[in-house]
């Protein structure tokens, strides 16, 4: 049994504190506002900060929304930096910049700890399925000692190289999501407005070379409608804009994610920012003025 830190306990951190604590680990809990009662229930231990988390565990894994999130869990009063000492690990699960990402593990170094950004794909459906992909970036002693701990939360998991090579693998697995999105978008709207039934054109793609996990799970969620997250649109522009943002720093053209970016920021102006992600069909449907499902 290990002594396991995690903060932030949102919609993927809870599922994943709770597959950690089930396995048997003493897992030491930190989230803002509080921490969720279930996992209290489950044998889980509040602290009432990110320095008391560090102080008590061996691992600290983080978990929050974007890059000055993580800088203020780490670096923040009572943050974790204040509760590390020599030879512990810190994990940082979250999807933020490669960039800052190495500057963090630099700081966490000079305090005699080790590093990992260990970004997930799988959204809250994988992490509930324990069946989340880990990109893991940082020395390879760290990570097979945290290993027995990301197979407890996830299936496909991969040390990528050194630290920001998680990141940046995250960054090109959003890449491809959305442009997928955005492909499957176009073909069931196409059809749709040719007339054909959009269900009956996915079944049929999905034995063919367009088969993909886009055309299976959210071309299912385009044609019924069901646009809950998931994840969000929010947090897929955040990723966007990190691949953006970085591209431009070293002289490289995203032309196509940019459009996928405008498509996001589309819905985000019509209120969906906690849209399902497979809701970029929606920008789409407005340039069409036809939905999928709607009588041609």
């Amino acid at each position: 049994m290990s002594k396991v830190g995690f903060v932030g306990l949102g919609i993927m951190g809870t599922p994943m504190a709770e597959h950690l604590i089930k396995a048997g680990h003493e897992v030491f809990l930190y989230s803002i506002p509080s921490v969720p009662g279930a996992l209290i229930e489950a044998g889980g231990k509040a602290c009432e900060s990110g320095k008391q988390v560090a102080e008590n565990a061996d691992v600290i894994i983080t978990m929050v929304p974007d890059t000055p999130h993580v800088a203020s869990a780490l670096f923040d009063p009572n943050g974790v930096a204040e509760g590390l000492s020599a030879g512990k690990i810190v994990v940082d699960m979250s999807s933020i910049s490669p960039v800052e990402t190495k500057k963090f593990a630099e700081r966490i170094n000079k305090l005699g700890c080790q590093y990992l950004d260990a970004p997930v794909s799988g959204g809250e459906v994988g992490a509930k399925a324990a069946s989340l992909t880990i990109m893991v970036g940082g020395p390879a002693v760290a990570f097979e000692k945290v290993k027995p701990l990301f197979e407890l939360m996830g299936k496909n998991i991969t040390l990528v190289g050194g630290n920001g090579d998680g990141q940046t693998c995250k960054v090109a697995n959003q890449i491809i999501v959305a442009l997928n999105i955005e492909a499957v978008g176009e073909a069931l709207l196409f059809a749709a407005k040719m007339g054909a039934d959009a269900g009956k054109v996915r079944q049929a793609l999905m034995g063919g070379f367009a088969a993909s996990r886009i055309l299976e799970l959210h071309g299912d969620r385009m044609v019924k409608r069901t646009f809950d997250p998931g994840f969000r649109i929010e947090l897929h522009q955040k990723d966007l804009n990190l691949a953006l943002s970085s591209a431009r720093a070293i002289g490289v053209s995203l032309p196509n994610t940019a459009t996928a970016q405008e498509l996001f920021n589309s819905c985000a102006a019509h209120g969906g920012k906690a849209w399902d992600h497979s809701a970029m069909v929606r920008a789409l449907e407005k340039l069409a003025d036809f939905e999928i499902g709607q009588q041609a």
